[in-house]
């Protein structure tokens, strides 16, 4: 393998699992989104994410309940809405500082990522939450407080995840060669377009998944299994 220089990982399925932000996060912003778009909805930042919803889904004049409607809507989707991460990651914000939950990290990722910092490389986060919920999650870890660890953070206002051109952008911002970036996700999709765009890869199957005989992608089951 190229020397690697940058690791850019993918959070749910990668170093964190899908069922607590599928159980833990969703529902805690499905609940509360309503009274925080009612309450915050005058708020610039609050406006500009709605005015981005609605213009997403092509709206031209929808009352604010309408909006309410399709955003709660979305998160039943799983949609990968930008407008809709920026929203959820204020909500999710009260709850970390509250103390309601912490982030969940698979048992190897802190001390993988400290060796990789320790040995010279530069750790980044490429996830379709928004940067700041990014943060959050990072920053309120049950491994602690991991946000010293990375020089950046990438979401979906860079571009879709499984887009070559999403990767190509990633590498112009980190200032490497693509060929010494390591993208780390459990989408294969996503591997594809990092591939395609010169990025080195490593599919995580945490769950038990079966592998394939000939993956397209490095396969891990965790990351203490990456040598570098």
């Amino acid at each position: 393998m190229t020397t690697i220089r940058a690791v850019v990982t993918d959070i749910e399925g990668t170093t964190s699992s899908i069922r607590f932000v599928k159980d833990v996060l969703f529902p805690y912003a499905r609940e509360r989104l309503p009274a925080f778009v009612e309450t915050h909805g005058d708020t610039p930042e609050v406006q500009h994410w709605l005015h981005e919803a609605a213009k997403e889904a092509g709206i031209v004049e929808a009352s604010r309940q309408e909006v309410i409607e399709m955003l709660l809507r979305w998160i039943d989707e799983d949609r990968k809405s930008t407008a809709l991460k920026a929203l959820q990651g204020m909500i999710w914000k009260d709850g970390y500082e509250n103390g309601d939950y912490q982030a969940h990290m698979y048992p190897e990722v802190s001390a993988r990522l400290h060796a990789w910092r320790a040995d010279g490389l530069h750790l980044y986060v490429y996830s379709s939450g928004s940067v700041p919920a990014q943060k959050l999650f990072f920053g309120y870890s049950e491994a602690g407080d991991l946000r010293p660890l990375f020089s950046g953070y990438f979401d979906t206002e860079t571009g879709a995840k499984r887009e070559r051109a999403s990767y190509e952008k990633i590498a112009e911002a980190i200032g490497e060669q693509p060929g010494h970036i390591l993208f780390l996700s459990d989408i294969v999709e996503e591997l594809d377009a990092a591939k395609a765009a010169g990025l080195q890869t490593g599919w995580l199957l945490r769950e038990p998944l079966t592998v394939p005989d000939a993956p397209r992608h490095p396969a891990y089951r965790d990351f203490d299994a990456i040598v570098l």
